[in-house]
């Protein structure tokens, strides 16, 4: 008994978790190693996301002290071999899944080493928002290994294969200006800005209809990768399902009683 609780008590250190109205803050918490993803920290995020609460809106995942995340923890790689190798990996599959497919909208919080496996987790949310601080690479070509966090899924999505490929081959890093123009990050913000930023957008999407949100993160996704006729067919169906909803009834007489704003562009 004492054992399970020191190794509960151990996980739960692995990860700084905050609420904040309806955003879950999930901060990785291994600054002395720059956030490093040993199979603790691992299982402390299945373990998170596998419990939301239902009040909870959103999620952002940052980095305790100066980095995101500088991966893997090689450490753990020492003694696999090949059939503990494959569990491994696809035990981050499930954690990783359990991210993009959450049934709230996940914002990533970026700054310092945004690495290898720490790639990998970023590209599982939804959003990510960068500061200048944050730099991107993939060294697994120099290490000799290969991503296993499902980074060769997600992020050629982002950036396309051939920018994936360089940076394998070759281990060039991105600044965080270079990310936000090739697609890892959607924002860019001032130094110190990224959590803050991320947490402005949590707020404004928890405050959206649940279910229009489920449907961009379940839906959209499958429509754009269909075919064109298979994809307008579920969005016909998607779009159905959304207006007949509750909630999107009394969004829209609100508006059309005007007691909800107009959309304007955005004061610079």
């Amino acid at each position: 008994m004492g054992n399970a609780s020191a190794a509960n008590a151990d996980a739960a250190a692995l990860l700084k978790i905050e609420r904040s109205g309806a955003v879950l803050t999930v901060g990785l918490n291994r600054p002395a190693k720059r956030n490093a993803l040993n199979d603790g920290i691992i299982l402390a995020i299945g373990d998170c996301f596998a419990s939301l609460s239902e009040d909870i809106g959103a999620v952002v995942v940052h980095g305790i002290g100066d980095h995101f995340s500088s991966g893997l923890d090689l450490s753990e790689l020492t003694e696999q071999d090949a059939t503990e190798g494959l569990r491994h990996s696809q035990m981050w599959h499930r954690v990783f899944d359990r991210i993009q497919y959450s049934r709230v909208p996940v914002i990533a919080a970026l700054k310092g080493a945004v690495i290898g496996g720490g790639l990998e987790l970023a590209c599982a949310a939804h959003i990510r928002v960068a500061e200048p601080s944050a730099y991107f690479a993939l060294p697994e070509g120099q290490r000799g290994i290969f991503v296993g966090g499902g980074g060769s899924v997600r992020l050629p999505r982002l950036i396309g294969v051939p920018r994936m490929m360089d940076m394998m081959l070759t281990g060039r890093v991105y600044s965080a200006t270079e990310g936000s123009a090739y697609g890892f990050a959607q924002y860019l913000v001032e130094a110190g800005g990224a959590f803050p930023k991320a947490m402005e957008l949590a707020e404004r999407i928890a405050a959206n209809a649940p279910l229009t949100n489920f449907a961009v993160l379940q839906a959209l996704p499958m429509i754009a990768e269909a075919n064109p006729q298979t994809g307008l067919l579920m969005e016909s169906l998607m779009a159905t399902v959304a207006q007949s909803d509750k909630e999107a009834k009394r969004r829209i007489r609100a508006f059309l009683e005007h007691r909800t704003a107009k959309v304007k562009p955005a004061s610079r």
